[in-house]
């Protein structure tokens, strides 16, 4: 009976957390830093220009559902500014196929790259996602609840964003052999500003985010992320898995 009366206390003491929250949840170590750039830059997709010489890349490495037959390699590198945060992809590809070239499109079935972030620290659930293809073609959308509650920016919107890309904008039919691709965008904080608040980046802030390679709709589809998410189907629309972004 003491034992019975202890096991009620501890039931009574100590909370359980049913809420969709990240605290008890951060379960991978996944960090990148982000340092400032010193003063704007051209977007133009070249990983090796001087601007990105000394920026070290996170690596996009964990693998969703099935392993693809040919595995291909993604990094990211990132940056800001006083007004804009700066991406470049690299991916070393094959099977690449890209045939959507309208805004809002189903761009993750092509070869494509994807960013999702919370730019507010104190609401890290609700998030951006930014998938663009290897042909420069944008969607994004901002999440209140994942695949359940969105909102859908405008063409004109997301068209602030300046997108570079080292391939052509259609890719059909697949280029089989290998290939390297870049990809380099900036993001303006007063366009994240119109749907949700911004924490802007300084020394110290963090935000919480995801990086992913994906292919659908190709011979060799694969689902890969940075942040690991621990699900046996794939699934990006994870907040509570989302890695973190720590400002310089």
């Amino acid at each position: 009976m003491k034992n019975f009366f202890s096991v009620i206390c501890l039931l009574i003491i100590i909370p359980v957390n049913y809420s969709y929250s990240i605290g008890t949840e951060d379960q991978n170590n996944a960090t990148y830093k982000v340092v400032m750039t010193k003063k704007p830059f051209k977007i133009d997709a070249n990983w090796d220009k001087p601007a990105w010489k000394k920026i070290k890349p996170a690596t996009i490495s964990n693998y969703m559902g099935a392993l693809p037959d040919f595995k291909p390699e993604a990094e990211v590198k990132m940056m800001y500014d006083k007004e804009n945060i700066y991406l470049i992809f690299r991916v070393k590809d094959r099977n690449v196929r890209c045939i959507t070239n309208k805004i809002n499109g189903p761009v993750w079935q092509d070869s494509a790259v994807e960013f999702f972030f919370s730019p507010d620290a104190g609401s890290p659930l609700l998030y951006f996602n930014l998938e663009t293809n290897c042909g420069g073609t944008p969607l994004l959308h901002y999440n209140v609840i994942p695949r359940r509650e969105s909102k859908r920016l405008t063409g004109d919107e997301i068209k602030q964003i300046e997108i570079a890309h080292s391939l052509p904008e259609i890719i059909d039919p697949e280029i089989k052999e290998p290939v390297t691709w870049t990809l380099e965008y900036k993001i303006p904080f007063s366009l994240l500003e119109k749907y949700s608040k911004v924490t802007h980046p300084a020394k110290g802030v963090e935000w919480r985010a995801n990086f992913y390679k994906i292919a659908e709709n190709s011979s060799n589809p694969h689902y890969i992320t940075w942040s690991k998410i621990d699900k046996p189907k794939p699934d990006f629309h994870v907040p509570q898995s989302f890695g973190k972004l720590i400002f310089e």
